[in-house]
């Protein structure tokens, strides 16, 4: 049998960071959590969390959030048919989702999908941000249940929907063109004019010049992790970067901002990827990721 008080004291240590905080949450105290962890690590024979400012979960510990995830989200489908069994007027417990997404993405059309999903189900939400490429991993190590991947392989477990892809724009400031590229936009240029990267993890700019020249270069580079400043830096002439269309098109109809090389735009494909024992409760949720991408999205 398995013992979910305990589980639930696991998940919420891991929701919440500390210990004292899932004892809040949990209306016991901080004694009480902790027991109960130690007690199932010990039954199971392994770490589940790794005490720290925050708490975080083992690769075991994350397994079990999820399936926790699994049971809110079957409690919760169970007490809409059958309310009594929660015991009357005794509040329900919200359930928090774990999910992934690339910050692209959630800086143009993804927030709009979760808007609805969350207000419409009443599910709290947890939204991890990581590069397209890589938000996967997350699935593969049980730490969402669901993600924006731009993996078209499923991950295992899994059912993957194709979602359309996001367009980038190579763009910079007429005067950082002017500064830099007075000869025109070449490998040349490219090599010493400063490019905006997001993350180690961003090659977008590396793609983009391989696409239109066909060849690799490494340019000096500002690193900043914003997409909103991604946009604020090109206005600004600090560098030149691959920026969504959705973010960028007003500023290109003005002159604000302009193509490095006129109609060379780079298409991600993206994907949505959930976990095969949440998909039927989450059906709603892939509803609304998918009509969101296909509005925003290049199809």
């Amino acid at each position: 049998m398995l013992d979910y008080p305990a589980l639930r004291a696991v998940a919420m240590v891991v929701e919440t960071g500390s210990f004292e905080k899932a004892a809040a949450a949990l209306r016991i105290t901080p004694s009480a959590v902790s027991q109960r962890v130690k007690q199932l690590e010990e039954r199971l024979g392994t770490v589940l969390i790794v005490r720290g400012n925050p708490c975080v979960a083992t690769s075991k510990g994350a397994w079990l959030c999820r399936h926790m995830e699994h049971v809110g989200l079957l409690e919760q489908e169970l007490l809409a048919q059958l309310p009594t069994l929660s015991g009357g007027d005794a509040p329900l417990s919200r359930v928090t989702l774990h999910l992934a997404t690339n910050a692209d993405s959630l800086g143009t059309w993804f927030l709009a999908a979760v808007n609805r999903f969350a207000s419409a189900s009443g599910c709290l939400l947890k939204i991890e941000v990581d590069d397209q490429d890589h938000t996967a991993e997350w699935l593969q190590g049980g730490h969402v249940l669901a993600a924006v991947t731009g993996d078209g392989r499923p991950v295992r477990g899994c059912r993957m929907t194709p979602l359309g892809s996001l367009r980038y724009m190579a763009t910079a400031s007429p005067e950082f063109i002017a500064r830099h590229f007075d000869d025109g936009v070449t490998p040349e240029a490219l090599a010493h004019a400063p490019s905006l990267t997001f993350n180690q993890k961003d090659g977008l700019q590396q793609r983009w010049v391989q696409q239109v020249f066909g060849r690799t270069i490494s340019p000096p580079t500002h690193w900043l992790p914003s997409t909103q400043g991604f946009v604020e830096a090109s206005l600004g002439g600090l560098g030149w970067g691959m920026n969504p269309i959705q973010l960028v098109r007003d500023h290109l109809k003005s002159g604000a901002l302009v193509e490095l090389v006129a109609e060379t735009p780079l298409d991600v494909p993206l994907f949505w990827q959930v976990n095969r024992l949440a998909a039927d409760p989450l059906a709603d949720l892939t509803r609304e990721i998918v009509a969101a991408a296909r509005r925003a999205l290049e199809l």
